[in-house]
């Protein structure tokens, strides 16, 4: 029987009203190297994951989008030059070091005008109903303390005819594969981690989240629960990385 009054924060359980918190400290820690690791840990690939997601969230000109857990943009900005002057893309994160580091990367690229920012919880998006031609979030939806109260708030903002697109780790389908995932990212990883940022413990809660993560199927079973239709995953690089969509009809 579940204890609703405790939740996952990696391998432990924490009370439910600190996960955000602790989450929070994670991001907080990793912030200023987060853009250097991304690229370390994954050797560039996550490049390829991020192009693949927008290329299947169908954004046009004009559309309005919000981009949660934007941690440093790399989605977002992808974004803007699809929806154009005419569109607008919003950038958030629960986190504010996080968000800060995407708007220094926005500014820094030229990336102005059709982007606005907000820190905001994807339990609670404060939004009216009916607001998005799309809402995205990659890589962010395993730290969000009750995922599926997410998933219907994210229902809820977008327009009829409107999608929701995760990006996020996953689980993989082949066992070689697997065993040297694991080993990878409880042996290298929180190495990595320390030497880069000197966080070990940030880099080995990255590795335990990903295995408290809904697998493909659970994931694509709650989008169905949350109202979403035609719902369906792409699993990428052996399902270590999954793209999930589901539709507000």
């Amino acid at each position: 029987m579940t204890d609703k009054h405790t939740t996952d924060f990696g391998y432990q359980k924490v009370p439910t009203d600190e996960k955000a918190e602790r989450v929070r400290a994670v991001f907080d820690s990793v912030a200023s190297r987060y853009d250097l690791m991304n690229d370390l840990m994954s050797l560039g690939i996550h490049r390829i994951w991020k192009r693949t997601a927008v290329e299947l969230a169908g954004v046009r000109p004009g559309q309005k989008v919000l981009d949660l857990a934007s941690g440093s943009g790399d989605l977002a900005a992808r974004f803007a030059g699809l929806v154009g002057p005419d569109g607008l893309v919003v950038m958030s994160d629960i986190n504010a070091a996080m968000l800060e580091q995407g708007r220094s990367r926005m500014v820094d690229r030229g990336l102005i005008g059709n982007i606005e920012y907000t820190q905001l919880n994807a339990e609670a998006i404060p939004f009216p109903e009916n607001s998005f031609h799309c809402i995205t979030i990659g890589f962010g939806l395993r730290n969000v303390t009750d995922k599926q109260k997410a998933l219907h708030a994210m229902y809820q903002a977008l327009k009829p005819g409107g999608r929701v697109l995760i990006l996020e780790f996953s689980h993989p389908r082949n066992k070689p594969l697997k065993a040297v995932y694991d080993l990878y990212s409880f042996q290298l990883l929180p190495l990595m981690g320390r030497l880069v940022t000197n966080d070990a413990a940030s880099y080995r809660y990255l590795a335990e989240s990903i295995r408290v993560h809904p697998d493909q199927e659970t994931l694509k079973t709650m989008l169905e629960q949350a109202g979403f239709e035609r719902c369906d995953y792409h699993n990428l690089s052996g399902g270590i990385v999954a793209v999930h969509r589901g539709f507000k009809l």
